[in-house]
């Protein structure tokens, strides 16, 4: 469709000009709006279509429903993964943690690997924060002292399975070697339990003459040592005999027993006293 225009000084090439690109425009019903193609929902999955406001990631209730599980049917029929995401919902907020959760399980072979980490091994998984680790060790304490407060002020030998079990929640996940000592009143109840030592990975620094010391300063009339082997076997070295004759000998001399030398491993434990060495 042609269009008149006025002469506002154009020159006639340029009026021209303008007439034949005119000429070349569309009809001016070609400017109605066109819906154009319908263009799928955010539901159908479409590539690069907007979410619709409600749309929520796949984990999004997970630690909810994580929860009301554990208080519903407790923690028997979960997997240790499950627990431990429920531990690490505390130190990290608002993401999917299992996949943390599984990598620091085939990280440390278990829960329990994963508890008795050292925090150099651990902040090395990537992901782990200062307050997952800060997490696990206050479970780790709250662990502890739920064990130790079966065995403190109990005749042990009545109470033996409950404190080889409170040794090996406290010891047998250690990375390095850990002497402690039990000491036993009259009644053989137990009266303290001490760390006495720490050391590398296969041992321990022991002094016999401080042992003895610190079970006249308590009163005590009989010890059980325990150590654990971060190796997991506790098969006795000859160390750990020969330095079990001397802590012998040194309480010995103010009539202090040893009841027994226990060595922790992994899965079983090694008594002295049931193996025929004291």
């Amino acid at each position: 469709m042609s269009r008149e225009r006025e002469n506002f000084g154009f020159s006639e090439e340029a009026l021209r000009s303008l007439a034949d690109f005119d000429r070349r425009l569309p009809p001016a019903e070609a400017y109605a709006r066109d819906p154009g193609p319908e263009r799928p929902s955010a539901v159908s999955g479409a590539f690069g279509a907007r979410p619709e406001p409600d749309a929520r990631p796949h984990y999004w209730g997970h630690r909810e429903r994580l929860r009301q599980r554990f208080l519903a049917g407790g923690h028997a029929a979960m997997p240790e993964y499950e627990l431990l995401e429920m531990i690490l919902f505390n130190a990290i907020g608002r993401i999917d943690v299992k996949p943390l959760a599984k990598t620091l399980l085939s990280t440390f072979g278990d829960l329990n690997g994963v508890i008795a980490a050292s925090e150099t091994r651990l902040m090395a998984v990537a992901g782990v924060t200062p307050k997952v680790w800060y997490q696990l060790r206050l479970f780790e304490a709250i662990s502890h002292r739920m064990a130790r407060a079966r065995v403190m002020r109990r005749e042990v030998i009545g109470s033996w399975e409950a404190l080889m079990s409170y040794c090996k929640t406290v010891m047998a996940y250690r990375e390095t070697e850990q002497f402690r000592i039990l000491f036993l009143d009259t009644k053989n109840t137990l009266i303290a339990d001490e760390e006495q030592a720490k050391g590398t990975v296969n041992h321990v620094p022991v002094y016999p003459r401080e042992v003895a010391k610190r079970a006249l300063e308590l009163g005590a009339t009989a010890i059980i040592l325990v150590h654990n082997h971060p190796s997991g076997d506790p098969t006795p070295s000859r160390a750990d005999i020969d330095m079990t004759g001397q802590i012998e000998s040194a309480c010995g001399a103010i009539g202090v027993q040893v009841f027994d030398h226990v060595i922790i491993g992994r899965e079983e434990d090694a008594s002295f006293r049931s193996l025929g060495l004291i």
